[in-house]
């Protein structure tokens, strides 16, 4: 068995590769999906492979080399599967996201086992592609889309955002934490997201809004980090037999589960809150601190921000000192074509109106604005590219 690199396009384009895709699914001949302009992965010429092996998927984690995760036939259906039945039956699908990760990936896919017709934005993401994409919809079917939080943020402040949100039965929302800011502002305006957790290992989300979807468990361990075991999980890494062990294992009744590197917690009804990766938790003065914990209370305390991002930078008196990164909205009430960004917040203000709400610790103690987040992958924000960026800032 060979596995075959496939190159994939933005926008309309990708279309292209759904043929090669539905050979795939059916266990013809397995390929490795990466973006059009890129290098191709390196792919061992001789390796140990599952026998129903039909995608190979980098991975998008924050930190490392991407490793290739092994997704097989019975792997990819069982997800998709578990997806329409969690969100009320097959439907039509938009592409709104690069599909060589695997969240773009699964709309092609989930497409072609509903046997509806996949609908694309003519290049890469923009608020008036979507818009007109989804004009294009077909009215018989359901409708879902796949999107990250900033495409979600930008197409609500647009005029006919909402509207055009409002086509879908449901939008996944992944890549990156769910604000409840933006939640709330979905609902006010009767957009239907569902927030999703995943990875490449897991063939993209299986846990939505908290809850696992059919075929999926989760189990947290005492050091806080999330373990998942689903009928959608990965064989392992391509010729990695070290790490595959390390992050794959089984338990003494035979379930498989992925040590996944996030840590978090079950809600009082039983809903999973993800507090983060364990590698970005933040050690300042010896305490630790997770930055979605600030980012949130950031978020709900000062609406003119659009996004933020807390980061621990390498700091001499306390180890780390919790940084965190604005972009700030656009001021309406000062600026009636909403193009004049909102005064961002002194460390004083932040700092003062924070007090009380987060421990001591977790207070910032570096704040500083940019007009975009950096980020990877499909919409993750990069942590390390910011913490390089605050780390040349002033304190303050």
């Amino acid at each position: 068995m060979q596995i075959e690199p496939l190159a994939i396009p933005i926008g309309a384009k990708a279309l292209s590769v759904l043929p090669r895709l539905a050979e795939a699914l059916r266990g013809v001949a397995p390929i490795a999906p990466y973006a059009v302009g890129s290098p191709p992965p390196s792919l061992p010429p001789f390796a140990e492979l599952p026998e129903d092996l039909a995608v190979v998927v980098g991975t998008s984690g924050s930190t490392g080399t991407p490793k290739l995760a092994m997704l097989t036939t019975s792997a990819l259906a069982a997800s998709i599967g578990a997806t329409h039945r969690h969100l009320g039956g097959p439907g039509q699908w938009l592409l709104a996201m690069p599909a060589h990760h695997i969240a773009g990936l699964q709309v092609l896919l989930r497409g072609l086992v509903a046997g509806t017709r996949t609908i694309t934005l003519d290049t890469s993401f923009t608020i008036d592609g979507f818009i007109d994409a989804t004009r294009r919809l077909d009215p018989d079917e359901r409708h879902y889309t796949a999107l990250v939080p900033t495409q979600v943020a930008r197409l609500l402040a647009h005029c006919e955002g909402p509207d055009a949100l409002r086509r879908f039965d449901a939008i996944l929302v992944g890549g990156a934490a769910l604000p409840p800011r933006l939640r709330a502002s979905a609902d006010e305006a009767g957009v239907v997201l569902v927030a999703t957790y995943g990875m490449s290992e897991t063939a993209g989300g299986c846990v939505y809004d908290g809850t696992p979807i059919p075929g999926t468990r989760l189990r947290i361990e005492d050091d806080g980090r999330i373990l998942l075991g689903t009928a959608a999980l990965a064989s392992g890494y391509l010729d990695d037999p070290a790490r595959t062990a390390e992050s794959f294992v089984i338990d003494e009744d035979g379930t498989s589960w992925f040590r996944t590197d996030d840590h978090g917690h079950l809600l009082p009804d039983g809903r999973l809150q993800v507090d983060g990766r364990l590698d970005d938790l933040i050690n300042t003065g010896g305490l630790k601190v997770a930055p979605r914990i600030v980012e949130e209370a950031i978020a709900s305390g000062f609406p003119e921000i659009s996004e933020v991002v807390v980061v621990g930078v390498p700091d001499e008196q306390w180890g780390q000192r919790v940084s965190a990164l604005l972009v700030m909205g656009t001021d309406r009430t000062v600026d009636p074509t909403h193009t004049n960004p909102a005064t961002p917040p002194t460390l004083a203000d932040m700092r003062d109106r924070l007090r009380g709400i987060l421990p001591p610790e977790a207070l910032p103690q570096q704040v500083a604005t940019a007009d975009a987040l950096p980020t990877k992958g499909p919409g993750k924000p990069d942590r390390a590219a910011i913490v390089t960026l605050l780390a040349e800032r002033p304190v303050g």
